[in-house]
């Protein structure tokens, strides 16, 4: 992969597809995939978690959704005006989505959220930005990464227009608003991520945008389609003024969507009481192939109740895995965290503190197993003959993993330790393994 860093800084085109996410000359470069299995460059086949960070619901190269965006395609991929398809997805989008009056399509998720942004400060007038400090990843924006250790290049001006706050505590988001009275223009978390919302969360937060006037932005990059096809808002009964969706929207086509309330919403387009927000104007945006294929995903998803399959195949996993941690009697040190349909794992040193050298040697031994896995997030096309394969290689690699609770996981370690994706300073990629 040396070339790839002389040509492409960090190597990828995603940081949380960088080398230095995994063991030092063990991450794969993937030549195709199908179904739940991918294939490297040299021919290893791996069974494969994380699906696409979570973009693929279904699996790759789920064939009613390529045959949907290859018909498209057939027909042109660009036009100087609409496609009749963009009336057809957006009328299924609102129909869907419980907070949905009005929708606007972008490319990725980072088009959403920054847009949701920017109507939340035109609506309000105001120009801070409420955002959740336990949801790892809102935006690749200045608004976001200005709260992030990778904060070089962002002006300090921008970084103090963001400001924080702690999931499932309404005492901290009251401090927040208290601190900042009148300034805050949206709050944007997700519904859930490692925590489920306590009884009462949403209706309180609800509660403190309205008396505050700032709006309430939810984040179903992840949740949505996930969680249900119609977003964790209608399994949670959350009333947002803006949502945003993608990831698997389109079974990993590039595909975002913004969704919100019509007063909000309509800044966008042509009201003539108040001015335009500049709103996901894109070349690329609403390309008919990808809209395509999002429906035939949302017809996948609501016929084959791809949700409940997804809750199903993670509960196999956790089970096994669980089990399996448990006979080797190490269930305080790795343990599996999340709803069952996005499952991730947990490292720990024999401290019992999560470890980047435990997360390493785990990367480790599930690559010489056959399972690429940086979490355990399934998709629909997981089989059981996959689960299994997990479950044995999480069994194998318990001995590994108590040797370096005993030793030192350098002992065990062929390499540096992985480091965070979003951290201030690069390391070298061959440095040695920490004890």
């Amino acid at each position: 992969m040396s070339l790839a860093h002389d040509l492409i800084p960090g190597g990828a085109h995603t940081y949380a597809k960088g080398d230095d996410q995994y063991p030092a000359g063990m991450a794969p470069v993937i030549e195709r995939g199908s179904g739940c299995r991918v294939w490297d460059v040299d021919g290893n086949e791996y069974v494969e978690f994380g699906s696409g960070l979570r973009a693929n619901i279904l699996g790759h190269g789920f064939e009613p959704v390529l045959r949907a965006a290859r018909d498209a395609m057939a027909d042109g991929l660009n036009f100087a005006r609409p496609h009749r398809i963009e009336l057809t997805a957006a009328q299924r989008i609102i129909d869907l989505i419980p907070s949905a009056d009005m929708v606007k399509f972008g490319l990725n998720g980072s088009d959403a959220t920054t847009a949701a942004v920017r109507l939340a400060r035109a609506y309000t007038g105001r120009d801070v930005v409420a955002v959740c400090r336990d949801h790892p990843f809102f935006s690749t924006d200045d608004w976001f990464i200005a709260t992030t250790p990778m904060s070089a290049g962002i002006p300090a001006v921008t970084r103090r227009l963001t400001v924080q706050f702690s999931y499932n505590d309404l005492q901290d988001l009251a401090a927040v608003f208290d601190a900042h009275p009148g300034e805050i223009a949206a709050v944007i978390l997700e519904p859930e991520t490692g925590q489920r919302p306590e009884p009462g969360y949403f209706d309180g937060l609800r509660r403190l945008c309205d008396a505050h006037g700032a709006l309430l932005i939810l984040d179903e990059m992840i949740t949505g389609f996930r969680w249900h096809e119609r977003g964790a808002q209608f399994v949670y009964g959350i009333e947002p003024d803006l949502s945003t969706f993608g990831k698997g929207l389109a079974n990993g086509f590039p595909l975002s969507a913004l969704t919100g309330r019509r007063d909000v919403m309509r800044l966008g387009g042509f009201a003539e009481d108040a001015d335009r927000v500049f709103l996901l104007s894109q070349t690329g945006g609403a390309q008919p192939w990808a809209l395509a294929a999002m429906l035939a995903v949302i017809d996948t998803c609501e016929r084959e109740q791809i949700a409940s399959e997804l809750m199903r195949i993670g509960g196999e996993l956790r089970r096994g895995v669980e089990e399996a941690v448990a006979e080797a009697g190490l269930s305080a040190y790795f343990q599996v965290r999340g709803r069952d349909c996005n499952l991730v794992y947990v490292a720990r040193d024999a401290t019992g503190q999560p470890s980047q050298a435990f997360r390493t040697l785990v990367l480790q031994e599930f690559l010489e197993r056959g399972i690429l896995a940086p979490s355990f997030v399934v998709n629909a096309a997981h089989d059981s003959d996959a689960i299994k394969q997990a479950i044995d290689a999480v069994a194998e690699l318990m001995p590994v993993y108590r040797r370096g609770l005993e030793e030192g996981a350098g002992q065990v370690l062929r390499g540096r330790p992985v480091r965070p994706a979003l951290r201030a300073r690069g390391l070298p990629l061959t440095a040695a393994p920490h004890p």
